[in-house]
């Protein structure tokens, strides 16, 4: 997922739930939070209380209703376990604002069931609350039925009006990195993968989607059927309904979305079925059957989610020109790296997120160019540097995270697990050459197909596949500095993009002189040079030569949200109160949260533009994820706190998932 992943401040407060005699311990969850310590096995995961060791969910069986006047999801869940530990005789699940009805323990053929007990702790802020099911019989299969809050934090729910086409209103789910809890009681983390079935009901005008089996040629029913049988981790568990139209872009590829956007998704996504056959070539067969894309209403909060067979994606990245369809080269490149070969906990999110993103170069590389490639890994590498490495303590530079330290998983997300990590793999390639990194990469994939890992088994893996094949490559020292230490090791190969070169050139120019490039050069130029020309301005430009660029090229009111975060905090610095009606329209028709933090970031920094921002915070809000909401709502606090907490900090870079 390429996103940005701010604080969460997590509103939904827990439903009472039942508790059955005898009770587990029934303390707030903030005095049993799982252990945030730098634990000997990797896999350990301080962000869910679940304990794999024990007993882990092979199986999911789901049979839900979607009620859209209650903003709810309910129905049952049904595990099929595989009991670890021979004295175990509980089952231990991740719950947040969910109303437990009943809980039943089945047998192996899932016919007889009987009532189970258990409990469900006061709620901790950033986990939810543990659910502990005692099943002193071991049963094979355990159903719990349930309820989900209209503030669920890993669901929105959109009227009509917040739609596309008006008529219908939309749902989506977004589970990664801890929300899945909310909306089905799960062994909410990334070590535990299993393969799932559903049945959903909704209103018969609706389509419904999930992250399995979507027949391209369903028929809207109110009754859908769904199957995954590869298994996967709670976070990539999704959902959608809405008013959903297919459009294919080959056999085993097609867009879904509302009718007025199917035709322009398809047409910016043309180049799916080539995406796919280009990492086949590099890192072997894609193995979920269909890859579909799902485009979302602009409040989807993020720019893609990888959820398998069916990537979630925001419509910002559609704008006529395929310059930013790099989204789904991020996304597809997840089929591998991440749904394929998950991370263990979040504290390794970079064999995640910094895999995906050097996929996602050698795609673009192989399909738009190496100069496309160069381009991004250079904005990419300059904003890292720049911006977000400047933000994070020195413990949060780290690829090998000793912990998360009872954190937010959403918060301890950064570029530097997408830039760091990724330019870790290419300091690999270059060290080792393509003709023996490339194999290497492939066959990691294949050996670890399925399964969730650590970077301790990549660094074994390293030293027992890799380096033998060259030992003066890399030097220990290397890898410690890549892996163990903060900021960017001077061994990190630069990017250097040709195009920007004539781009630096012509800003130059410009500022020298007054004189603007010719048309004939910049309407040769793609979203990523653009990028790069507004980057380099600075933070400030006297008013009147920030006037003459938005008179030439028209900046403001511009439908490319790449242009519109990077050019309305310049035009908000530089004093230029024009450029804010179209700022702040912009904000609040758009929800995903790497394109409007930074203007937010930029308003809340005068008493004036607070004010505004508080403003078009009200009028956007109803329309915002929630996720949206937290992360906004706890910038805007921040801001209008007392000194000395009213300055606010540089705002860390955001994941462009």
């Amino acid at each position: 997922m390429r996103a940005m992943l701010l604080s969460l401040s997590t509103a939904a407060v827990l439903v009472a739930g039942c508790s059955k005699s005898p009770e587990p311990d029934h303390t707030p969850a903030t005095a049993a939070k799982p252990a945030a310590v730098n634990t000997p096995d990797r896999r350990h995961d301080e962000s869910s209380y679940a304990q794999p060791d024990q007993v882990v969910i092979k199986d999911l069986a789901l049979d839900l209703r979607l009620d859209f006047d209650a903003r709810q999801i309910g129905g049952t869940a049904t595990y099929r376990l595989d009991w670890k530990d021979p004295a175990a005789t509980a089952l231990v699940l991740d719950t947040r604002a969910l109303t437990i009805e009943k809980v039943e323990g089945g047998d192996a053929a899932g016919k007889t069931f009987a009532p189970l007990q258990y409990a469900l702790a006061d709620a901790d802020q950033v986990l939810g609350s543990k659910l502990t099911v005692l099943a002193p019989q071991r049963n094979p299969i355990v159903r719990i039925t349930y309820h989900t809050a209209p503030e669920a934090s890993g669901l929105q729910w959109l009227a009509p009006s917040m739609t596309e086409g008006k008529q219908l209103p939309f749902m989506f789910s977004q589970s990664q990195a801890i929300h899945a809890r909310s909306w089905v009681p799960l062994q909410d983390t990334p070590g535990v993968r299993f393969t799932y079935t559903a049945h959903v009901t909704s209103r018969p005008d609706l389509m419904v989607l999930m992250s399995a089996g979507n027949d391209p040629a369903s028929v809207r029913d109110g009754d859908y059927h769904f199957v995954q049988n590869k298994p996967i981790p709670s976070y990539l568990l999704a959902i959608a309904a809405g008013d959903l139209v297919f459009r294919p872009l080959s056999d085993r590829a097609g867009v879904w979305a509302e009718p007025a956007m199917a035709d322009r998704a398809a047409a910016e996504f043309v180049d799916t079925e080539k995406m796919i056959t280009t990492t086949e070539q590099l890192y072997g067969p894609y193995r979920w059957g269909r890859y579909d894309i799902l485009v979302l209403p602009p409040s989807f909060p993020f720019g893609g989610m990888e959820n398998p067979t069916l990537t979630f994606a925001t419509p910002t990245v559609i704008v006529g020109d395929r310059s930013l369809v790099s989204l789904v080269a991020h996304e597809l490149a997840h089929s591998w790296s991440g749904n394929l070969v998950t991370n263990a906990s979040w504290k390794d999110i970079w064999l995640n997120e910094g895999f995906t993103t050097y996929v996602q170069a050698r795609i673009t590389e192989a399909l738009y160019g190496q100069e496309m490639a160069e381009m991004e890994r250079q904005i990419d590498q300059a904003e890292l540097a720049a911006n977000e490495l400047k933000a994070l303590p020195p413990e949060r530079q780290l690829l090998r995270m000793p912990s998360l330290g009872g954190a937010d998983p959403d918060d301890a997300l950064s570029e530097v697990a997408y830039v760091k990590g990724a330019w870790f793999l290419q300091f690999l390639e270059q060290r080792f050459g393509r003709e023996l990194f490339d194999p290497f990469l492939r066959k990691w994939f294949d050996d670890h197909a399925f399964t969730s890992v650590t970077t301790d088994a990549f660094v074994d893996d390293l030293k027992n596949n890799l380096l033998p094949r060259n030992p003066n490559a890399v030097t220990a020292q290397e890898l410690d500095a890549w892996l163990d230490q903060p900021g960017i090791p001077p061994s990190a190969p630069r990017a250097q993009s040709r195009g920007f070169a004539l781009v630096d050139t012509a800003r130059i120019a410009w500022l020298g002189s007054g004189t603007l490039p010719s048309s004939q050069v910049t309407e040769q130029w793609v979203t990523q040079q653009w990028v790069h020309f507004i980057e380099g301005l600075g933070e400030t430009q006297p008013l009147d030569k920030l006037k003459q660029l938005d008179a030439t090229y028209h900046f403001t009111g511009t439908p490319n949200g790449e242009i519109a975060m990077r050019w309305y905090p310049l035009a908000i610095r530089s004093g230029d109160r024009d450029a804010w009606p179209a700022a702040g329209e912009f904000i609040q028709r758009v929800g995903r949260r790497k394109l409007i933090l930074p203007i937010y970031a930029e308003l809340v920094k005068t008493p004036e533009g607070l004010a505004f921002a508080k403003e078009v915070f009200a009028r956007a809000e109803p329309g915002y994820h929630p996720i949206t909401t937290g992360s906004v709502r706890a910038m805007l606090d921040k801001a209008a706190a007392p000194e000395p907490q009213a300055s606010v900090a540089p705002t860390p870079s955001v994941p462009a998932h």
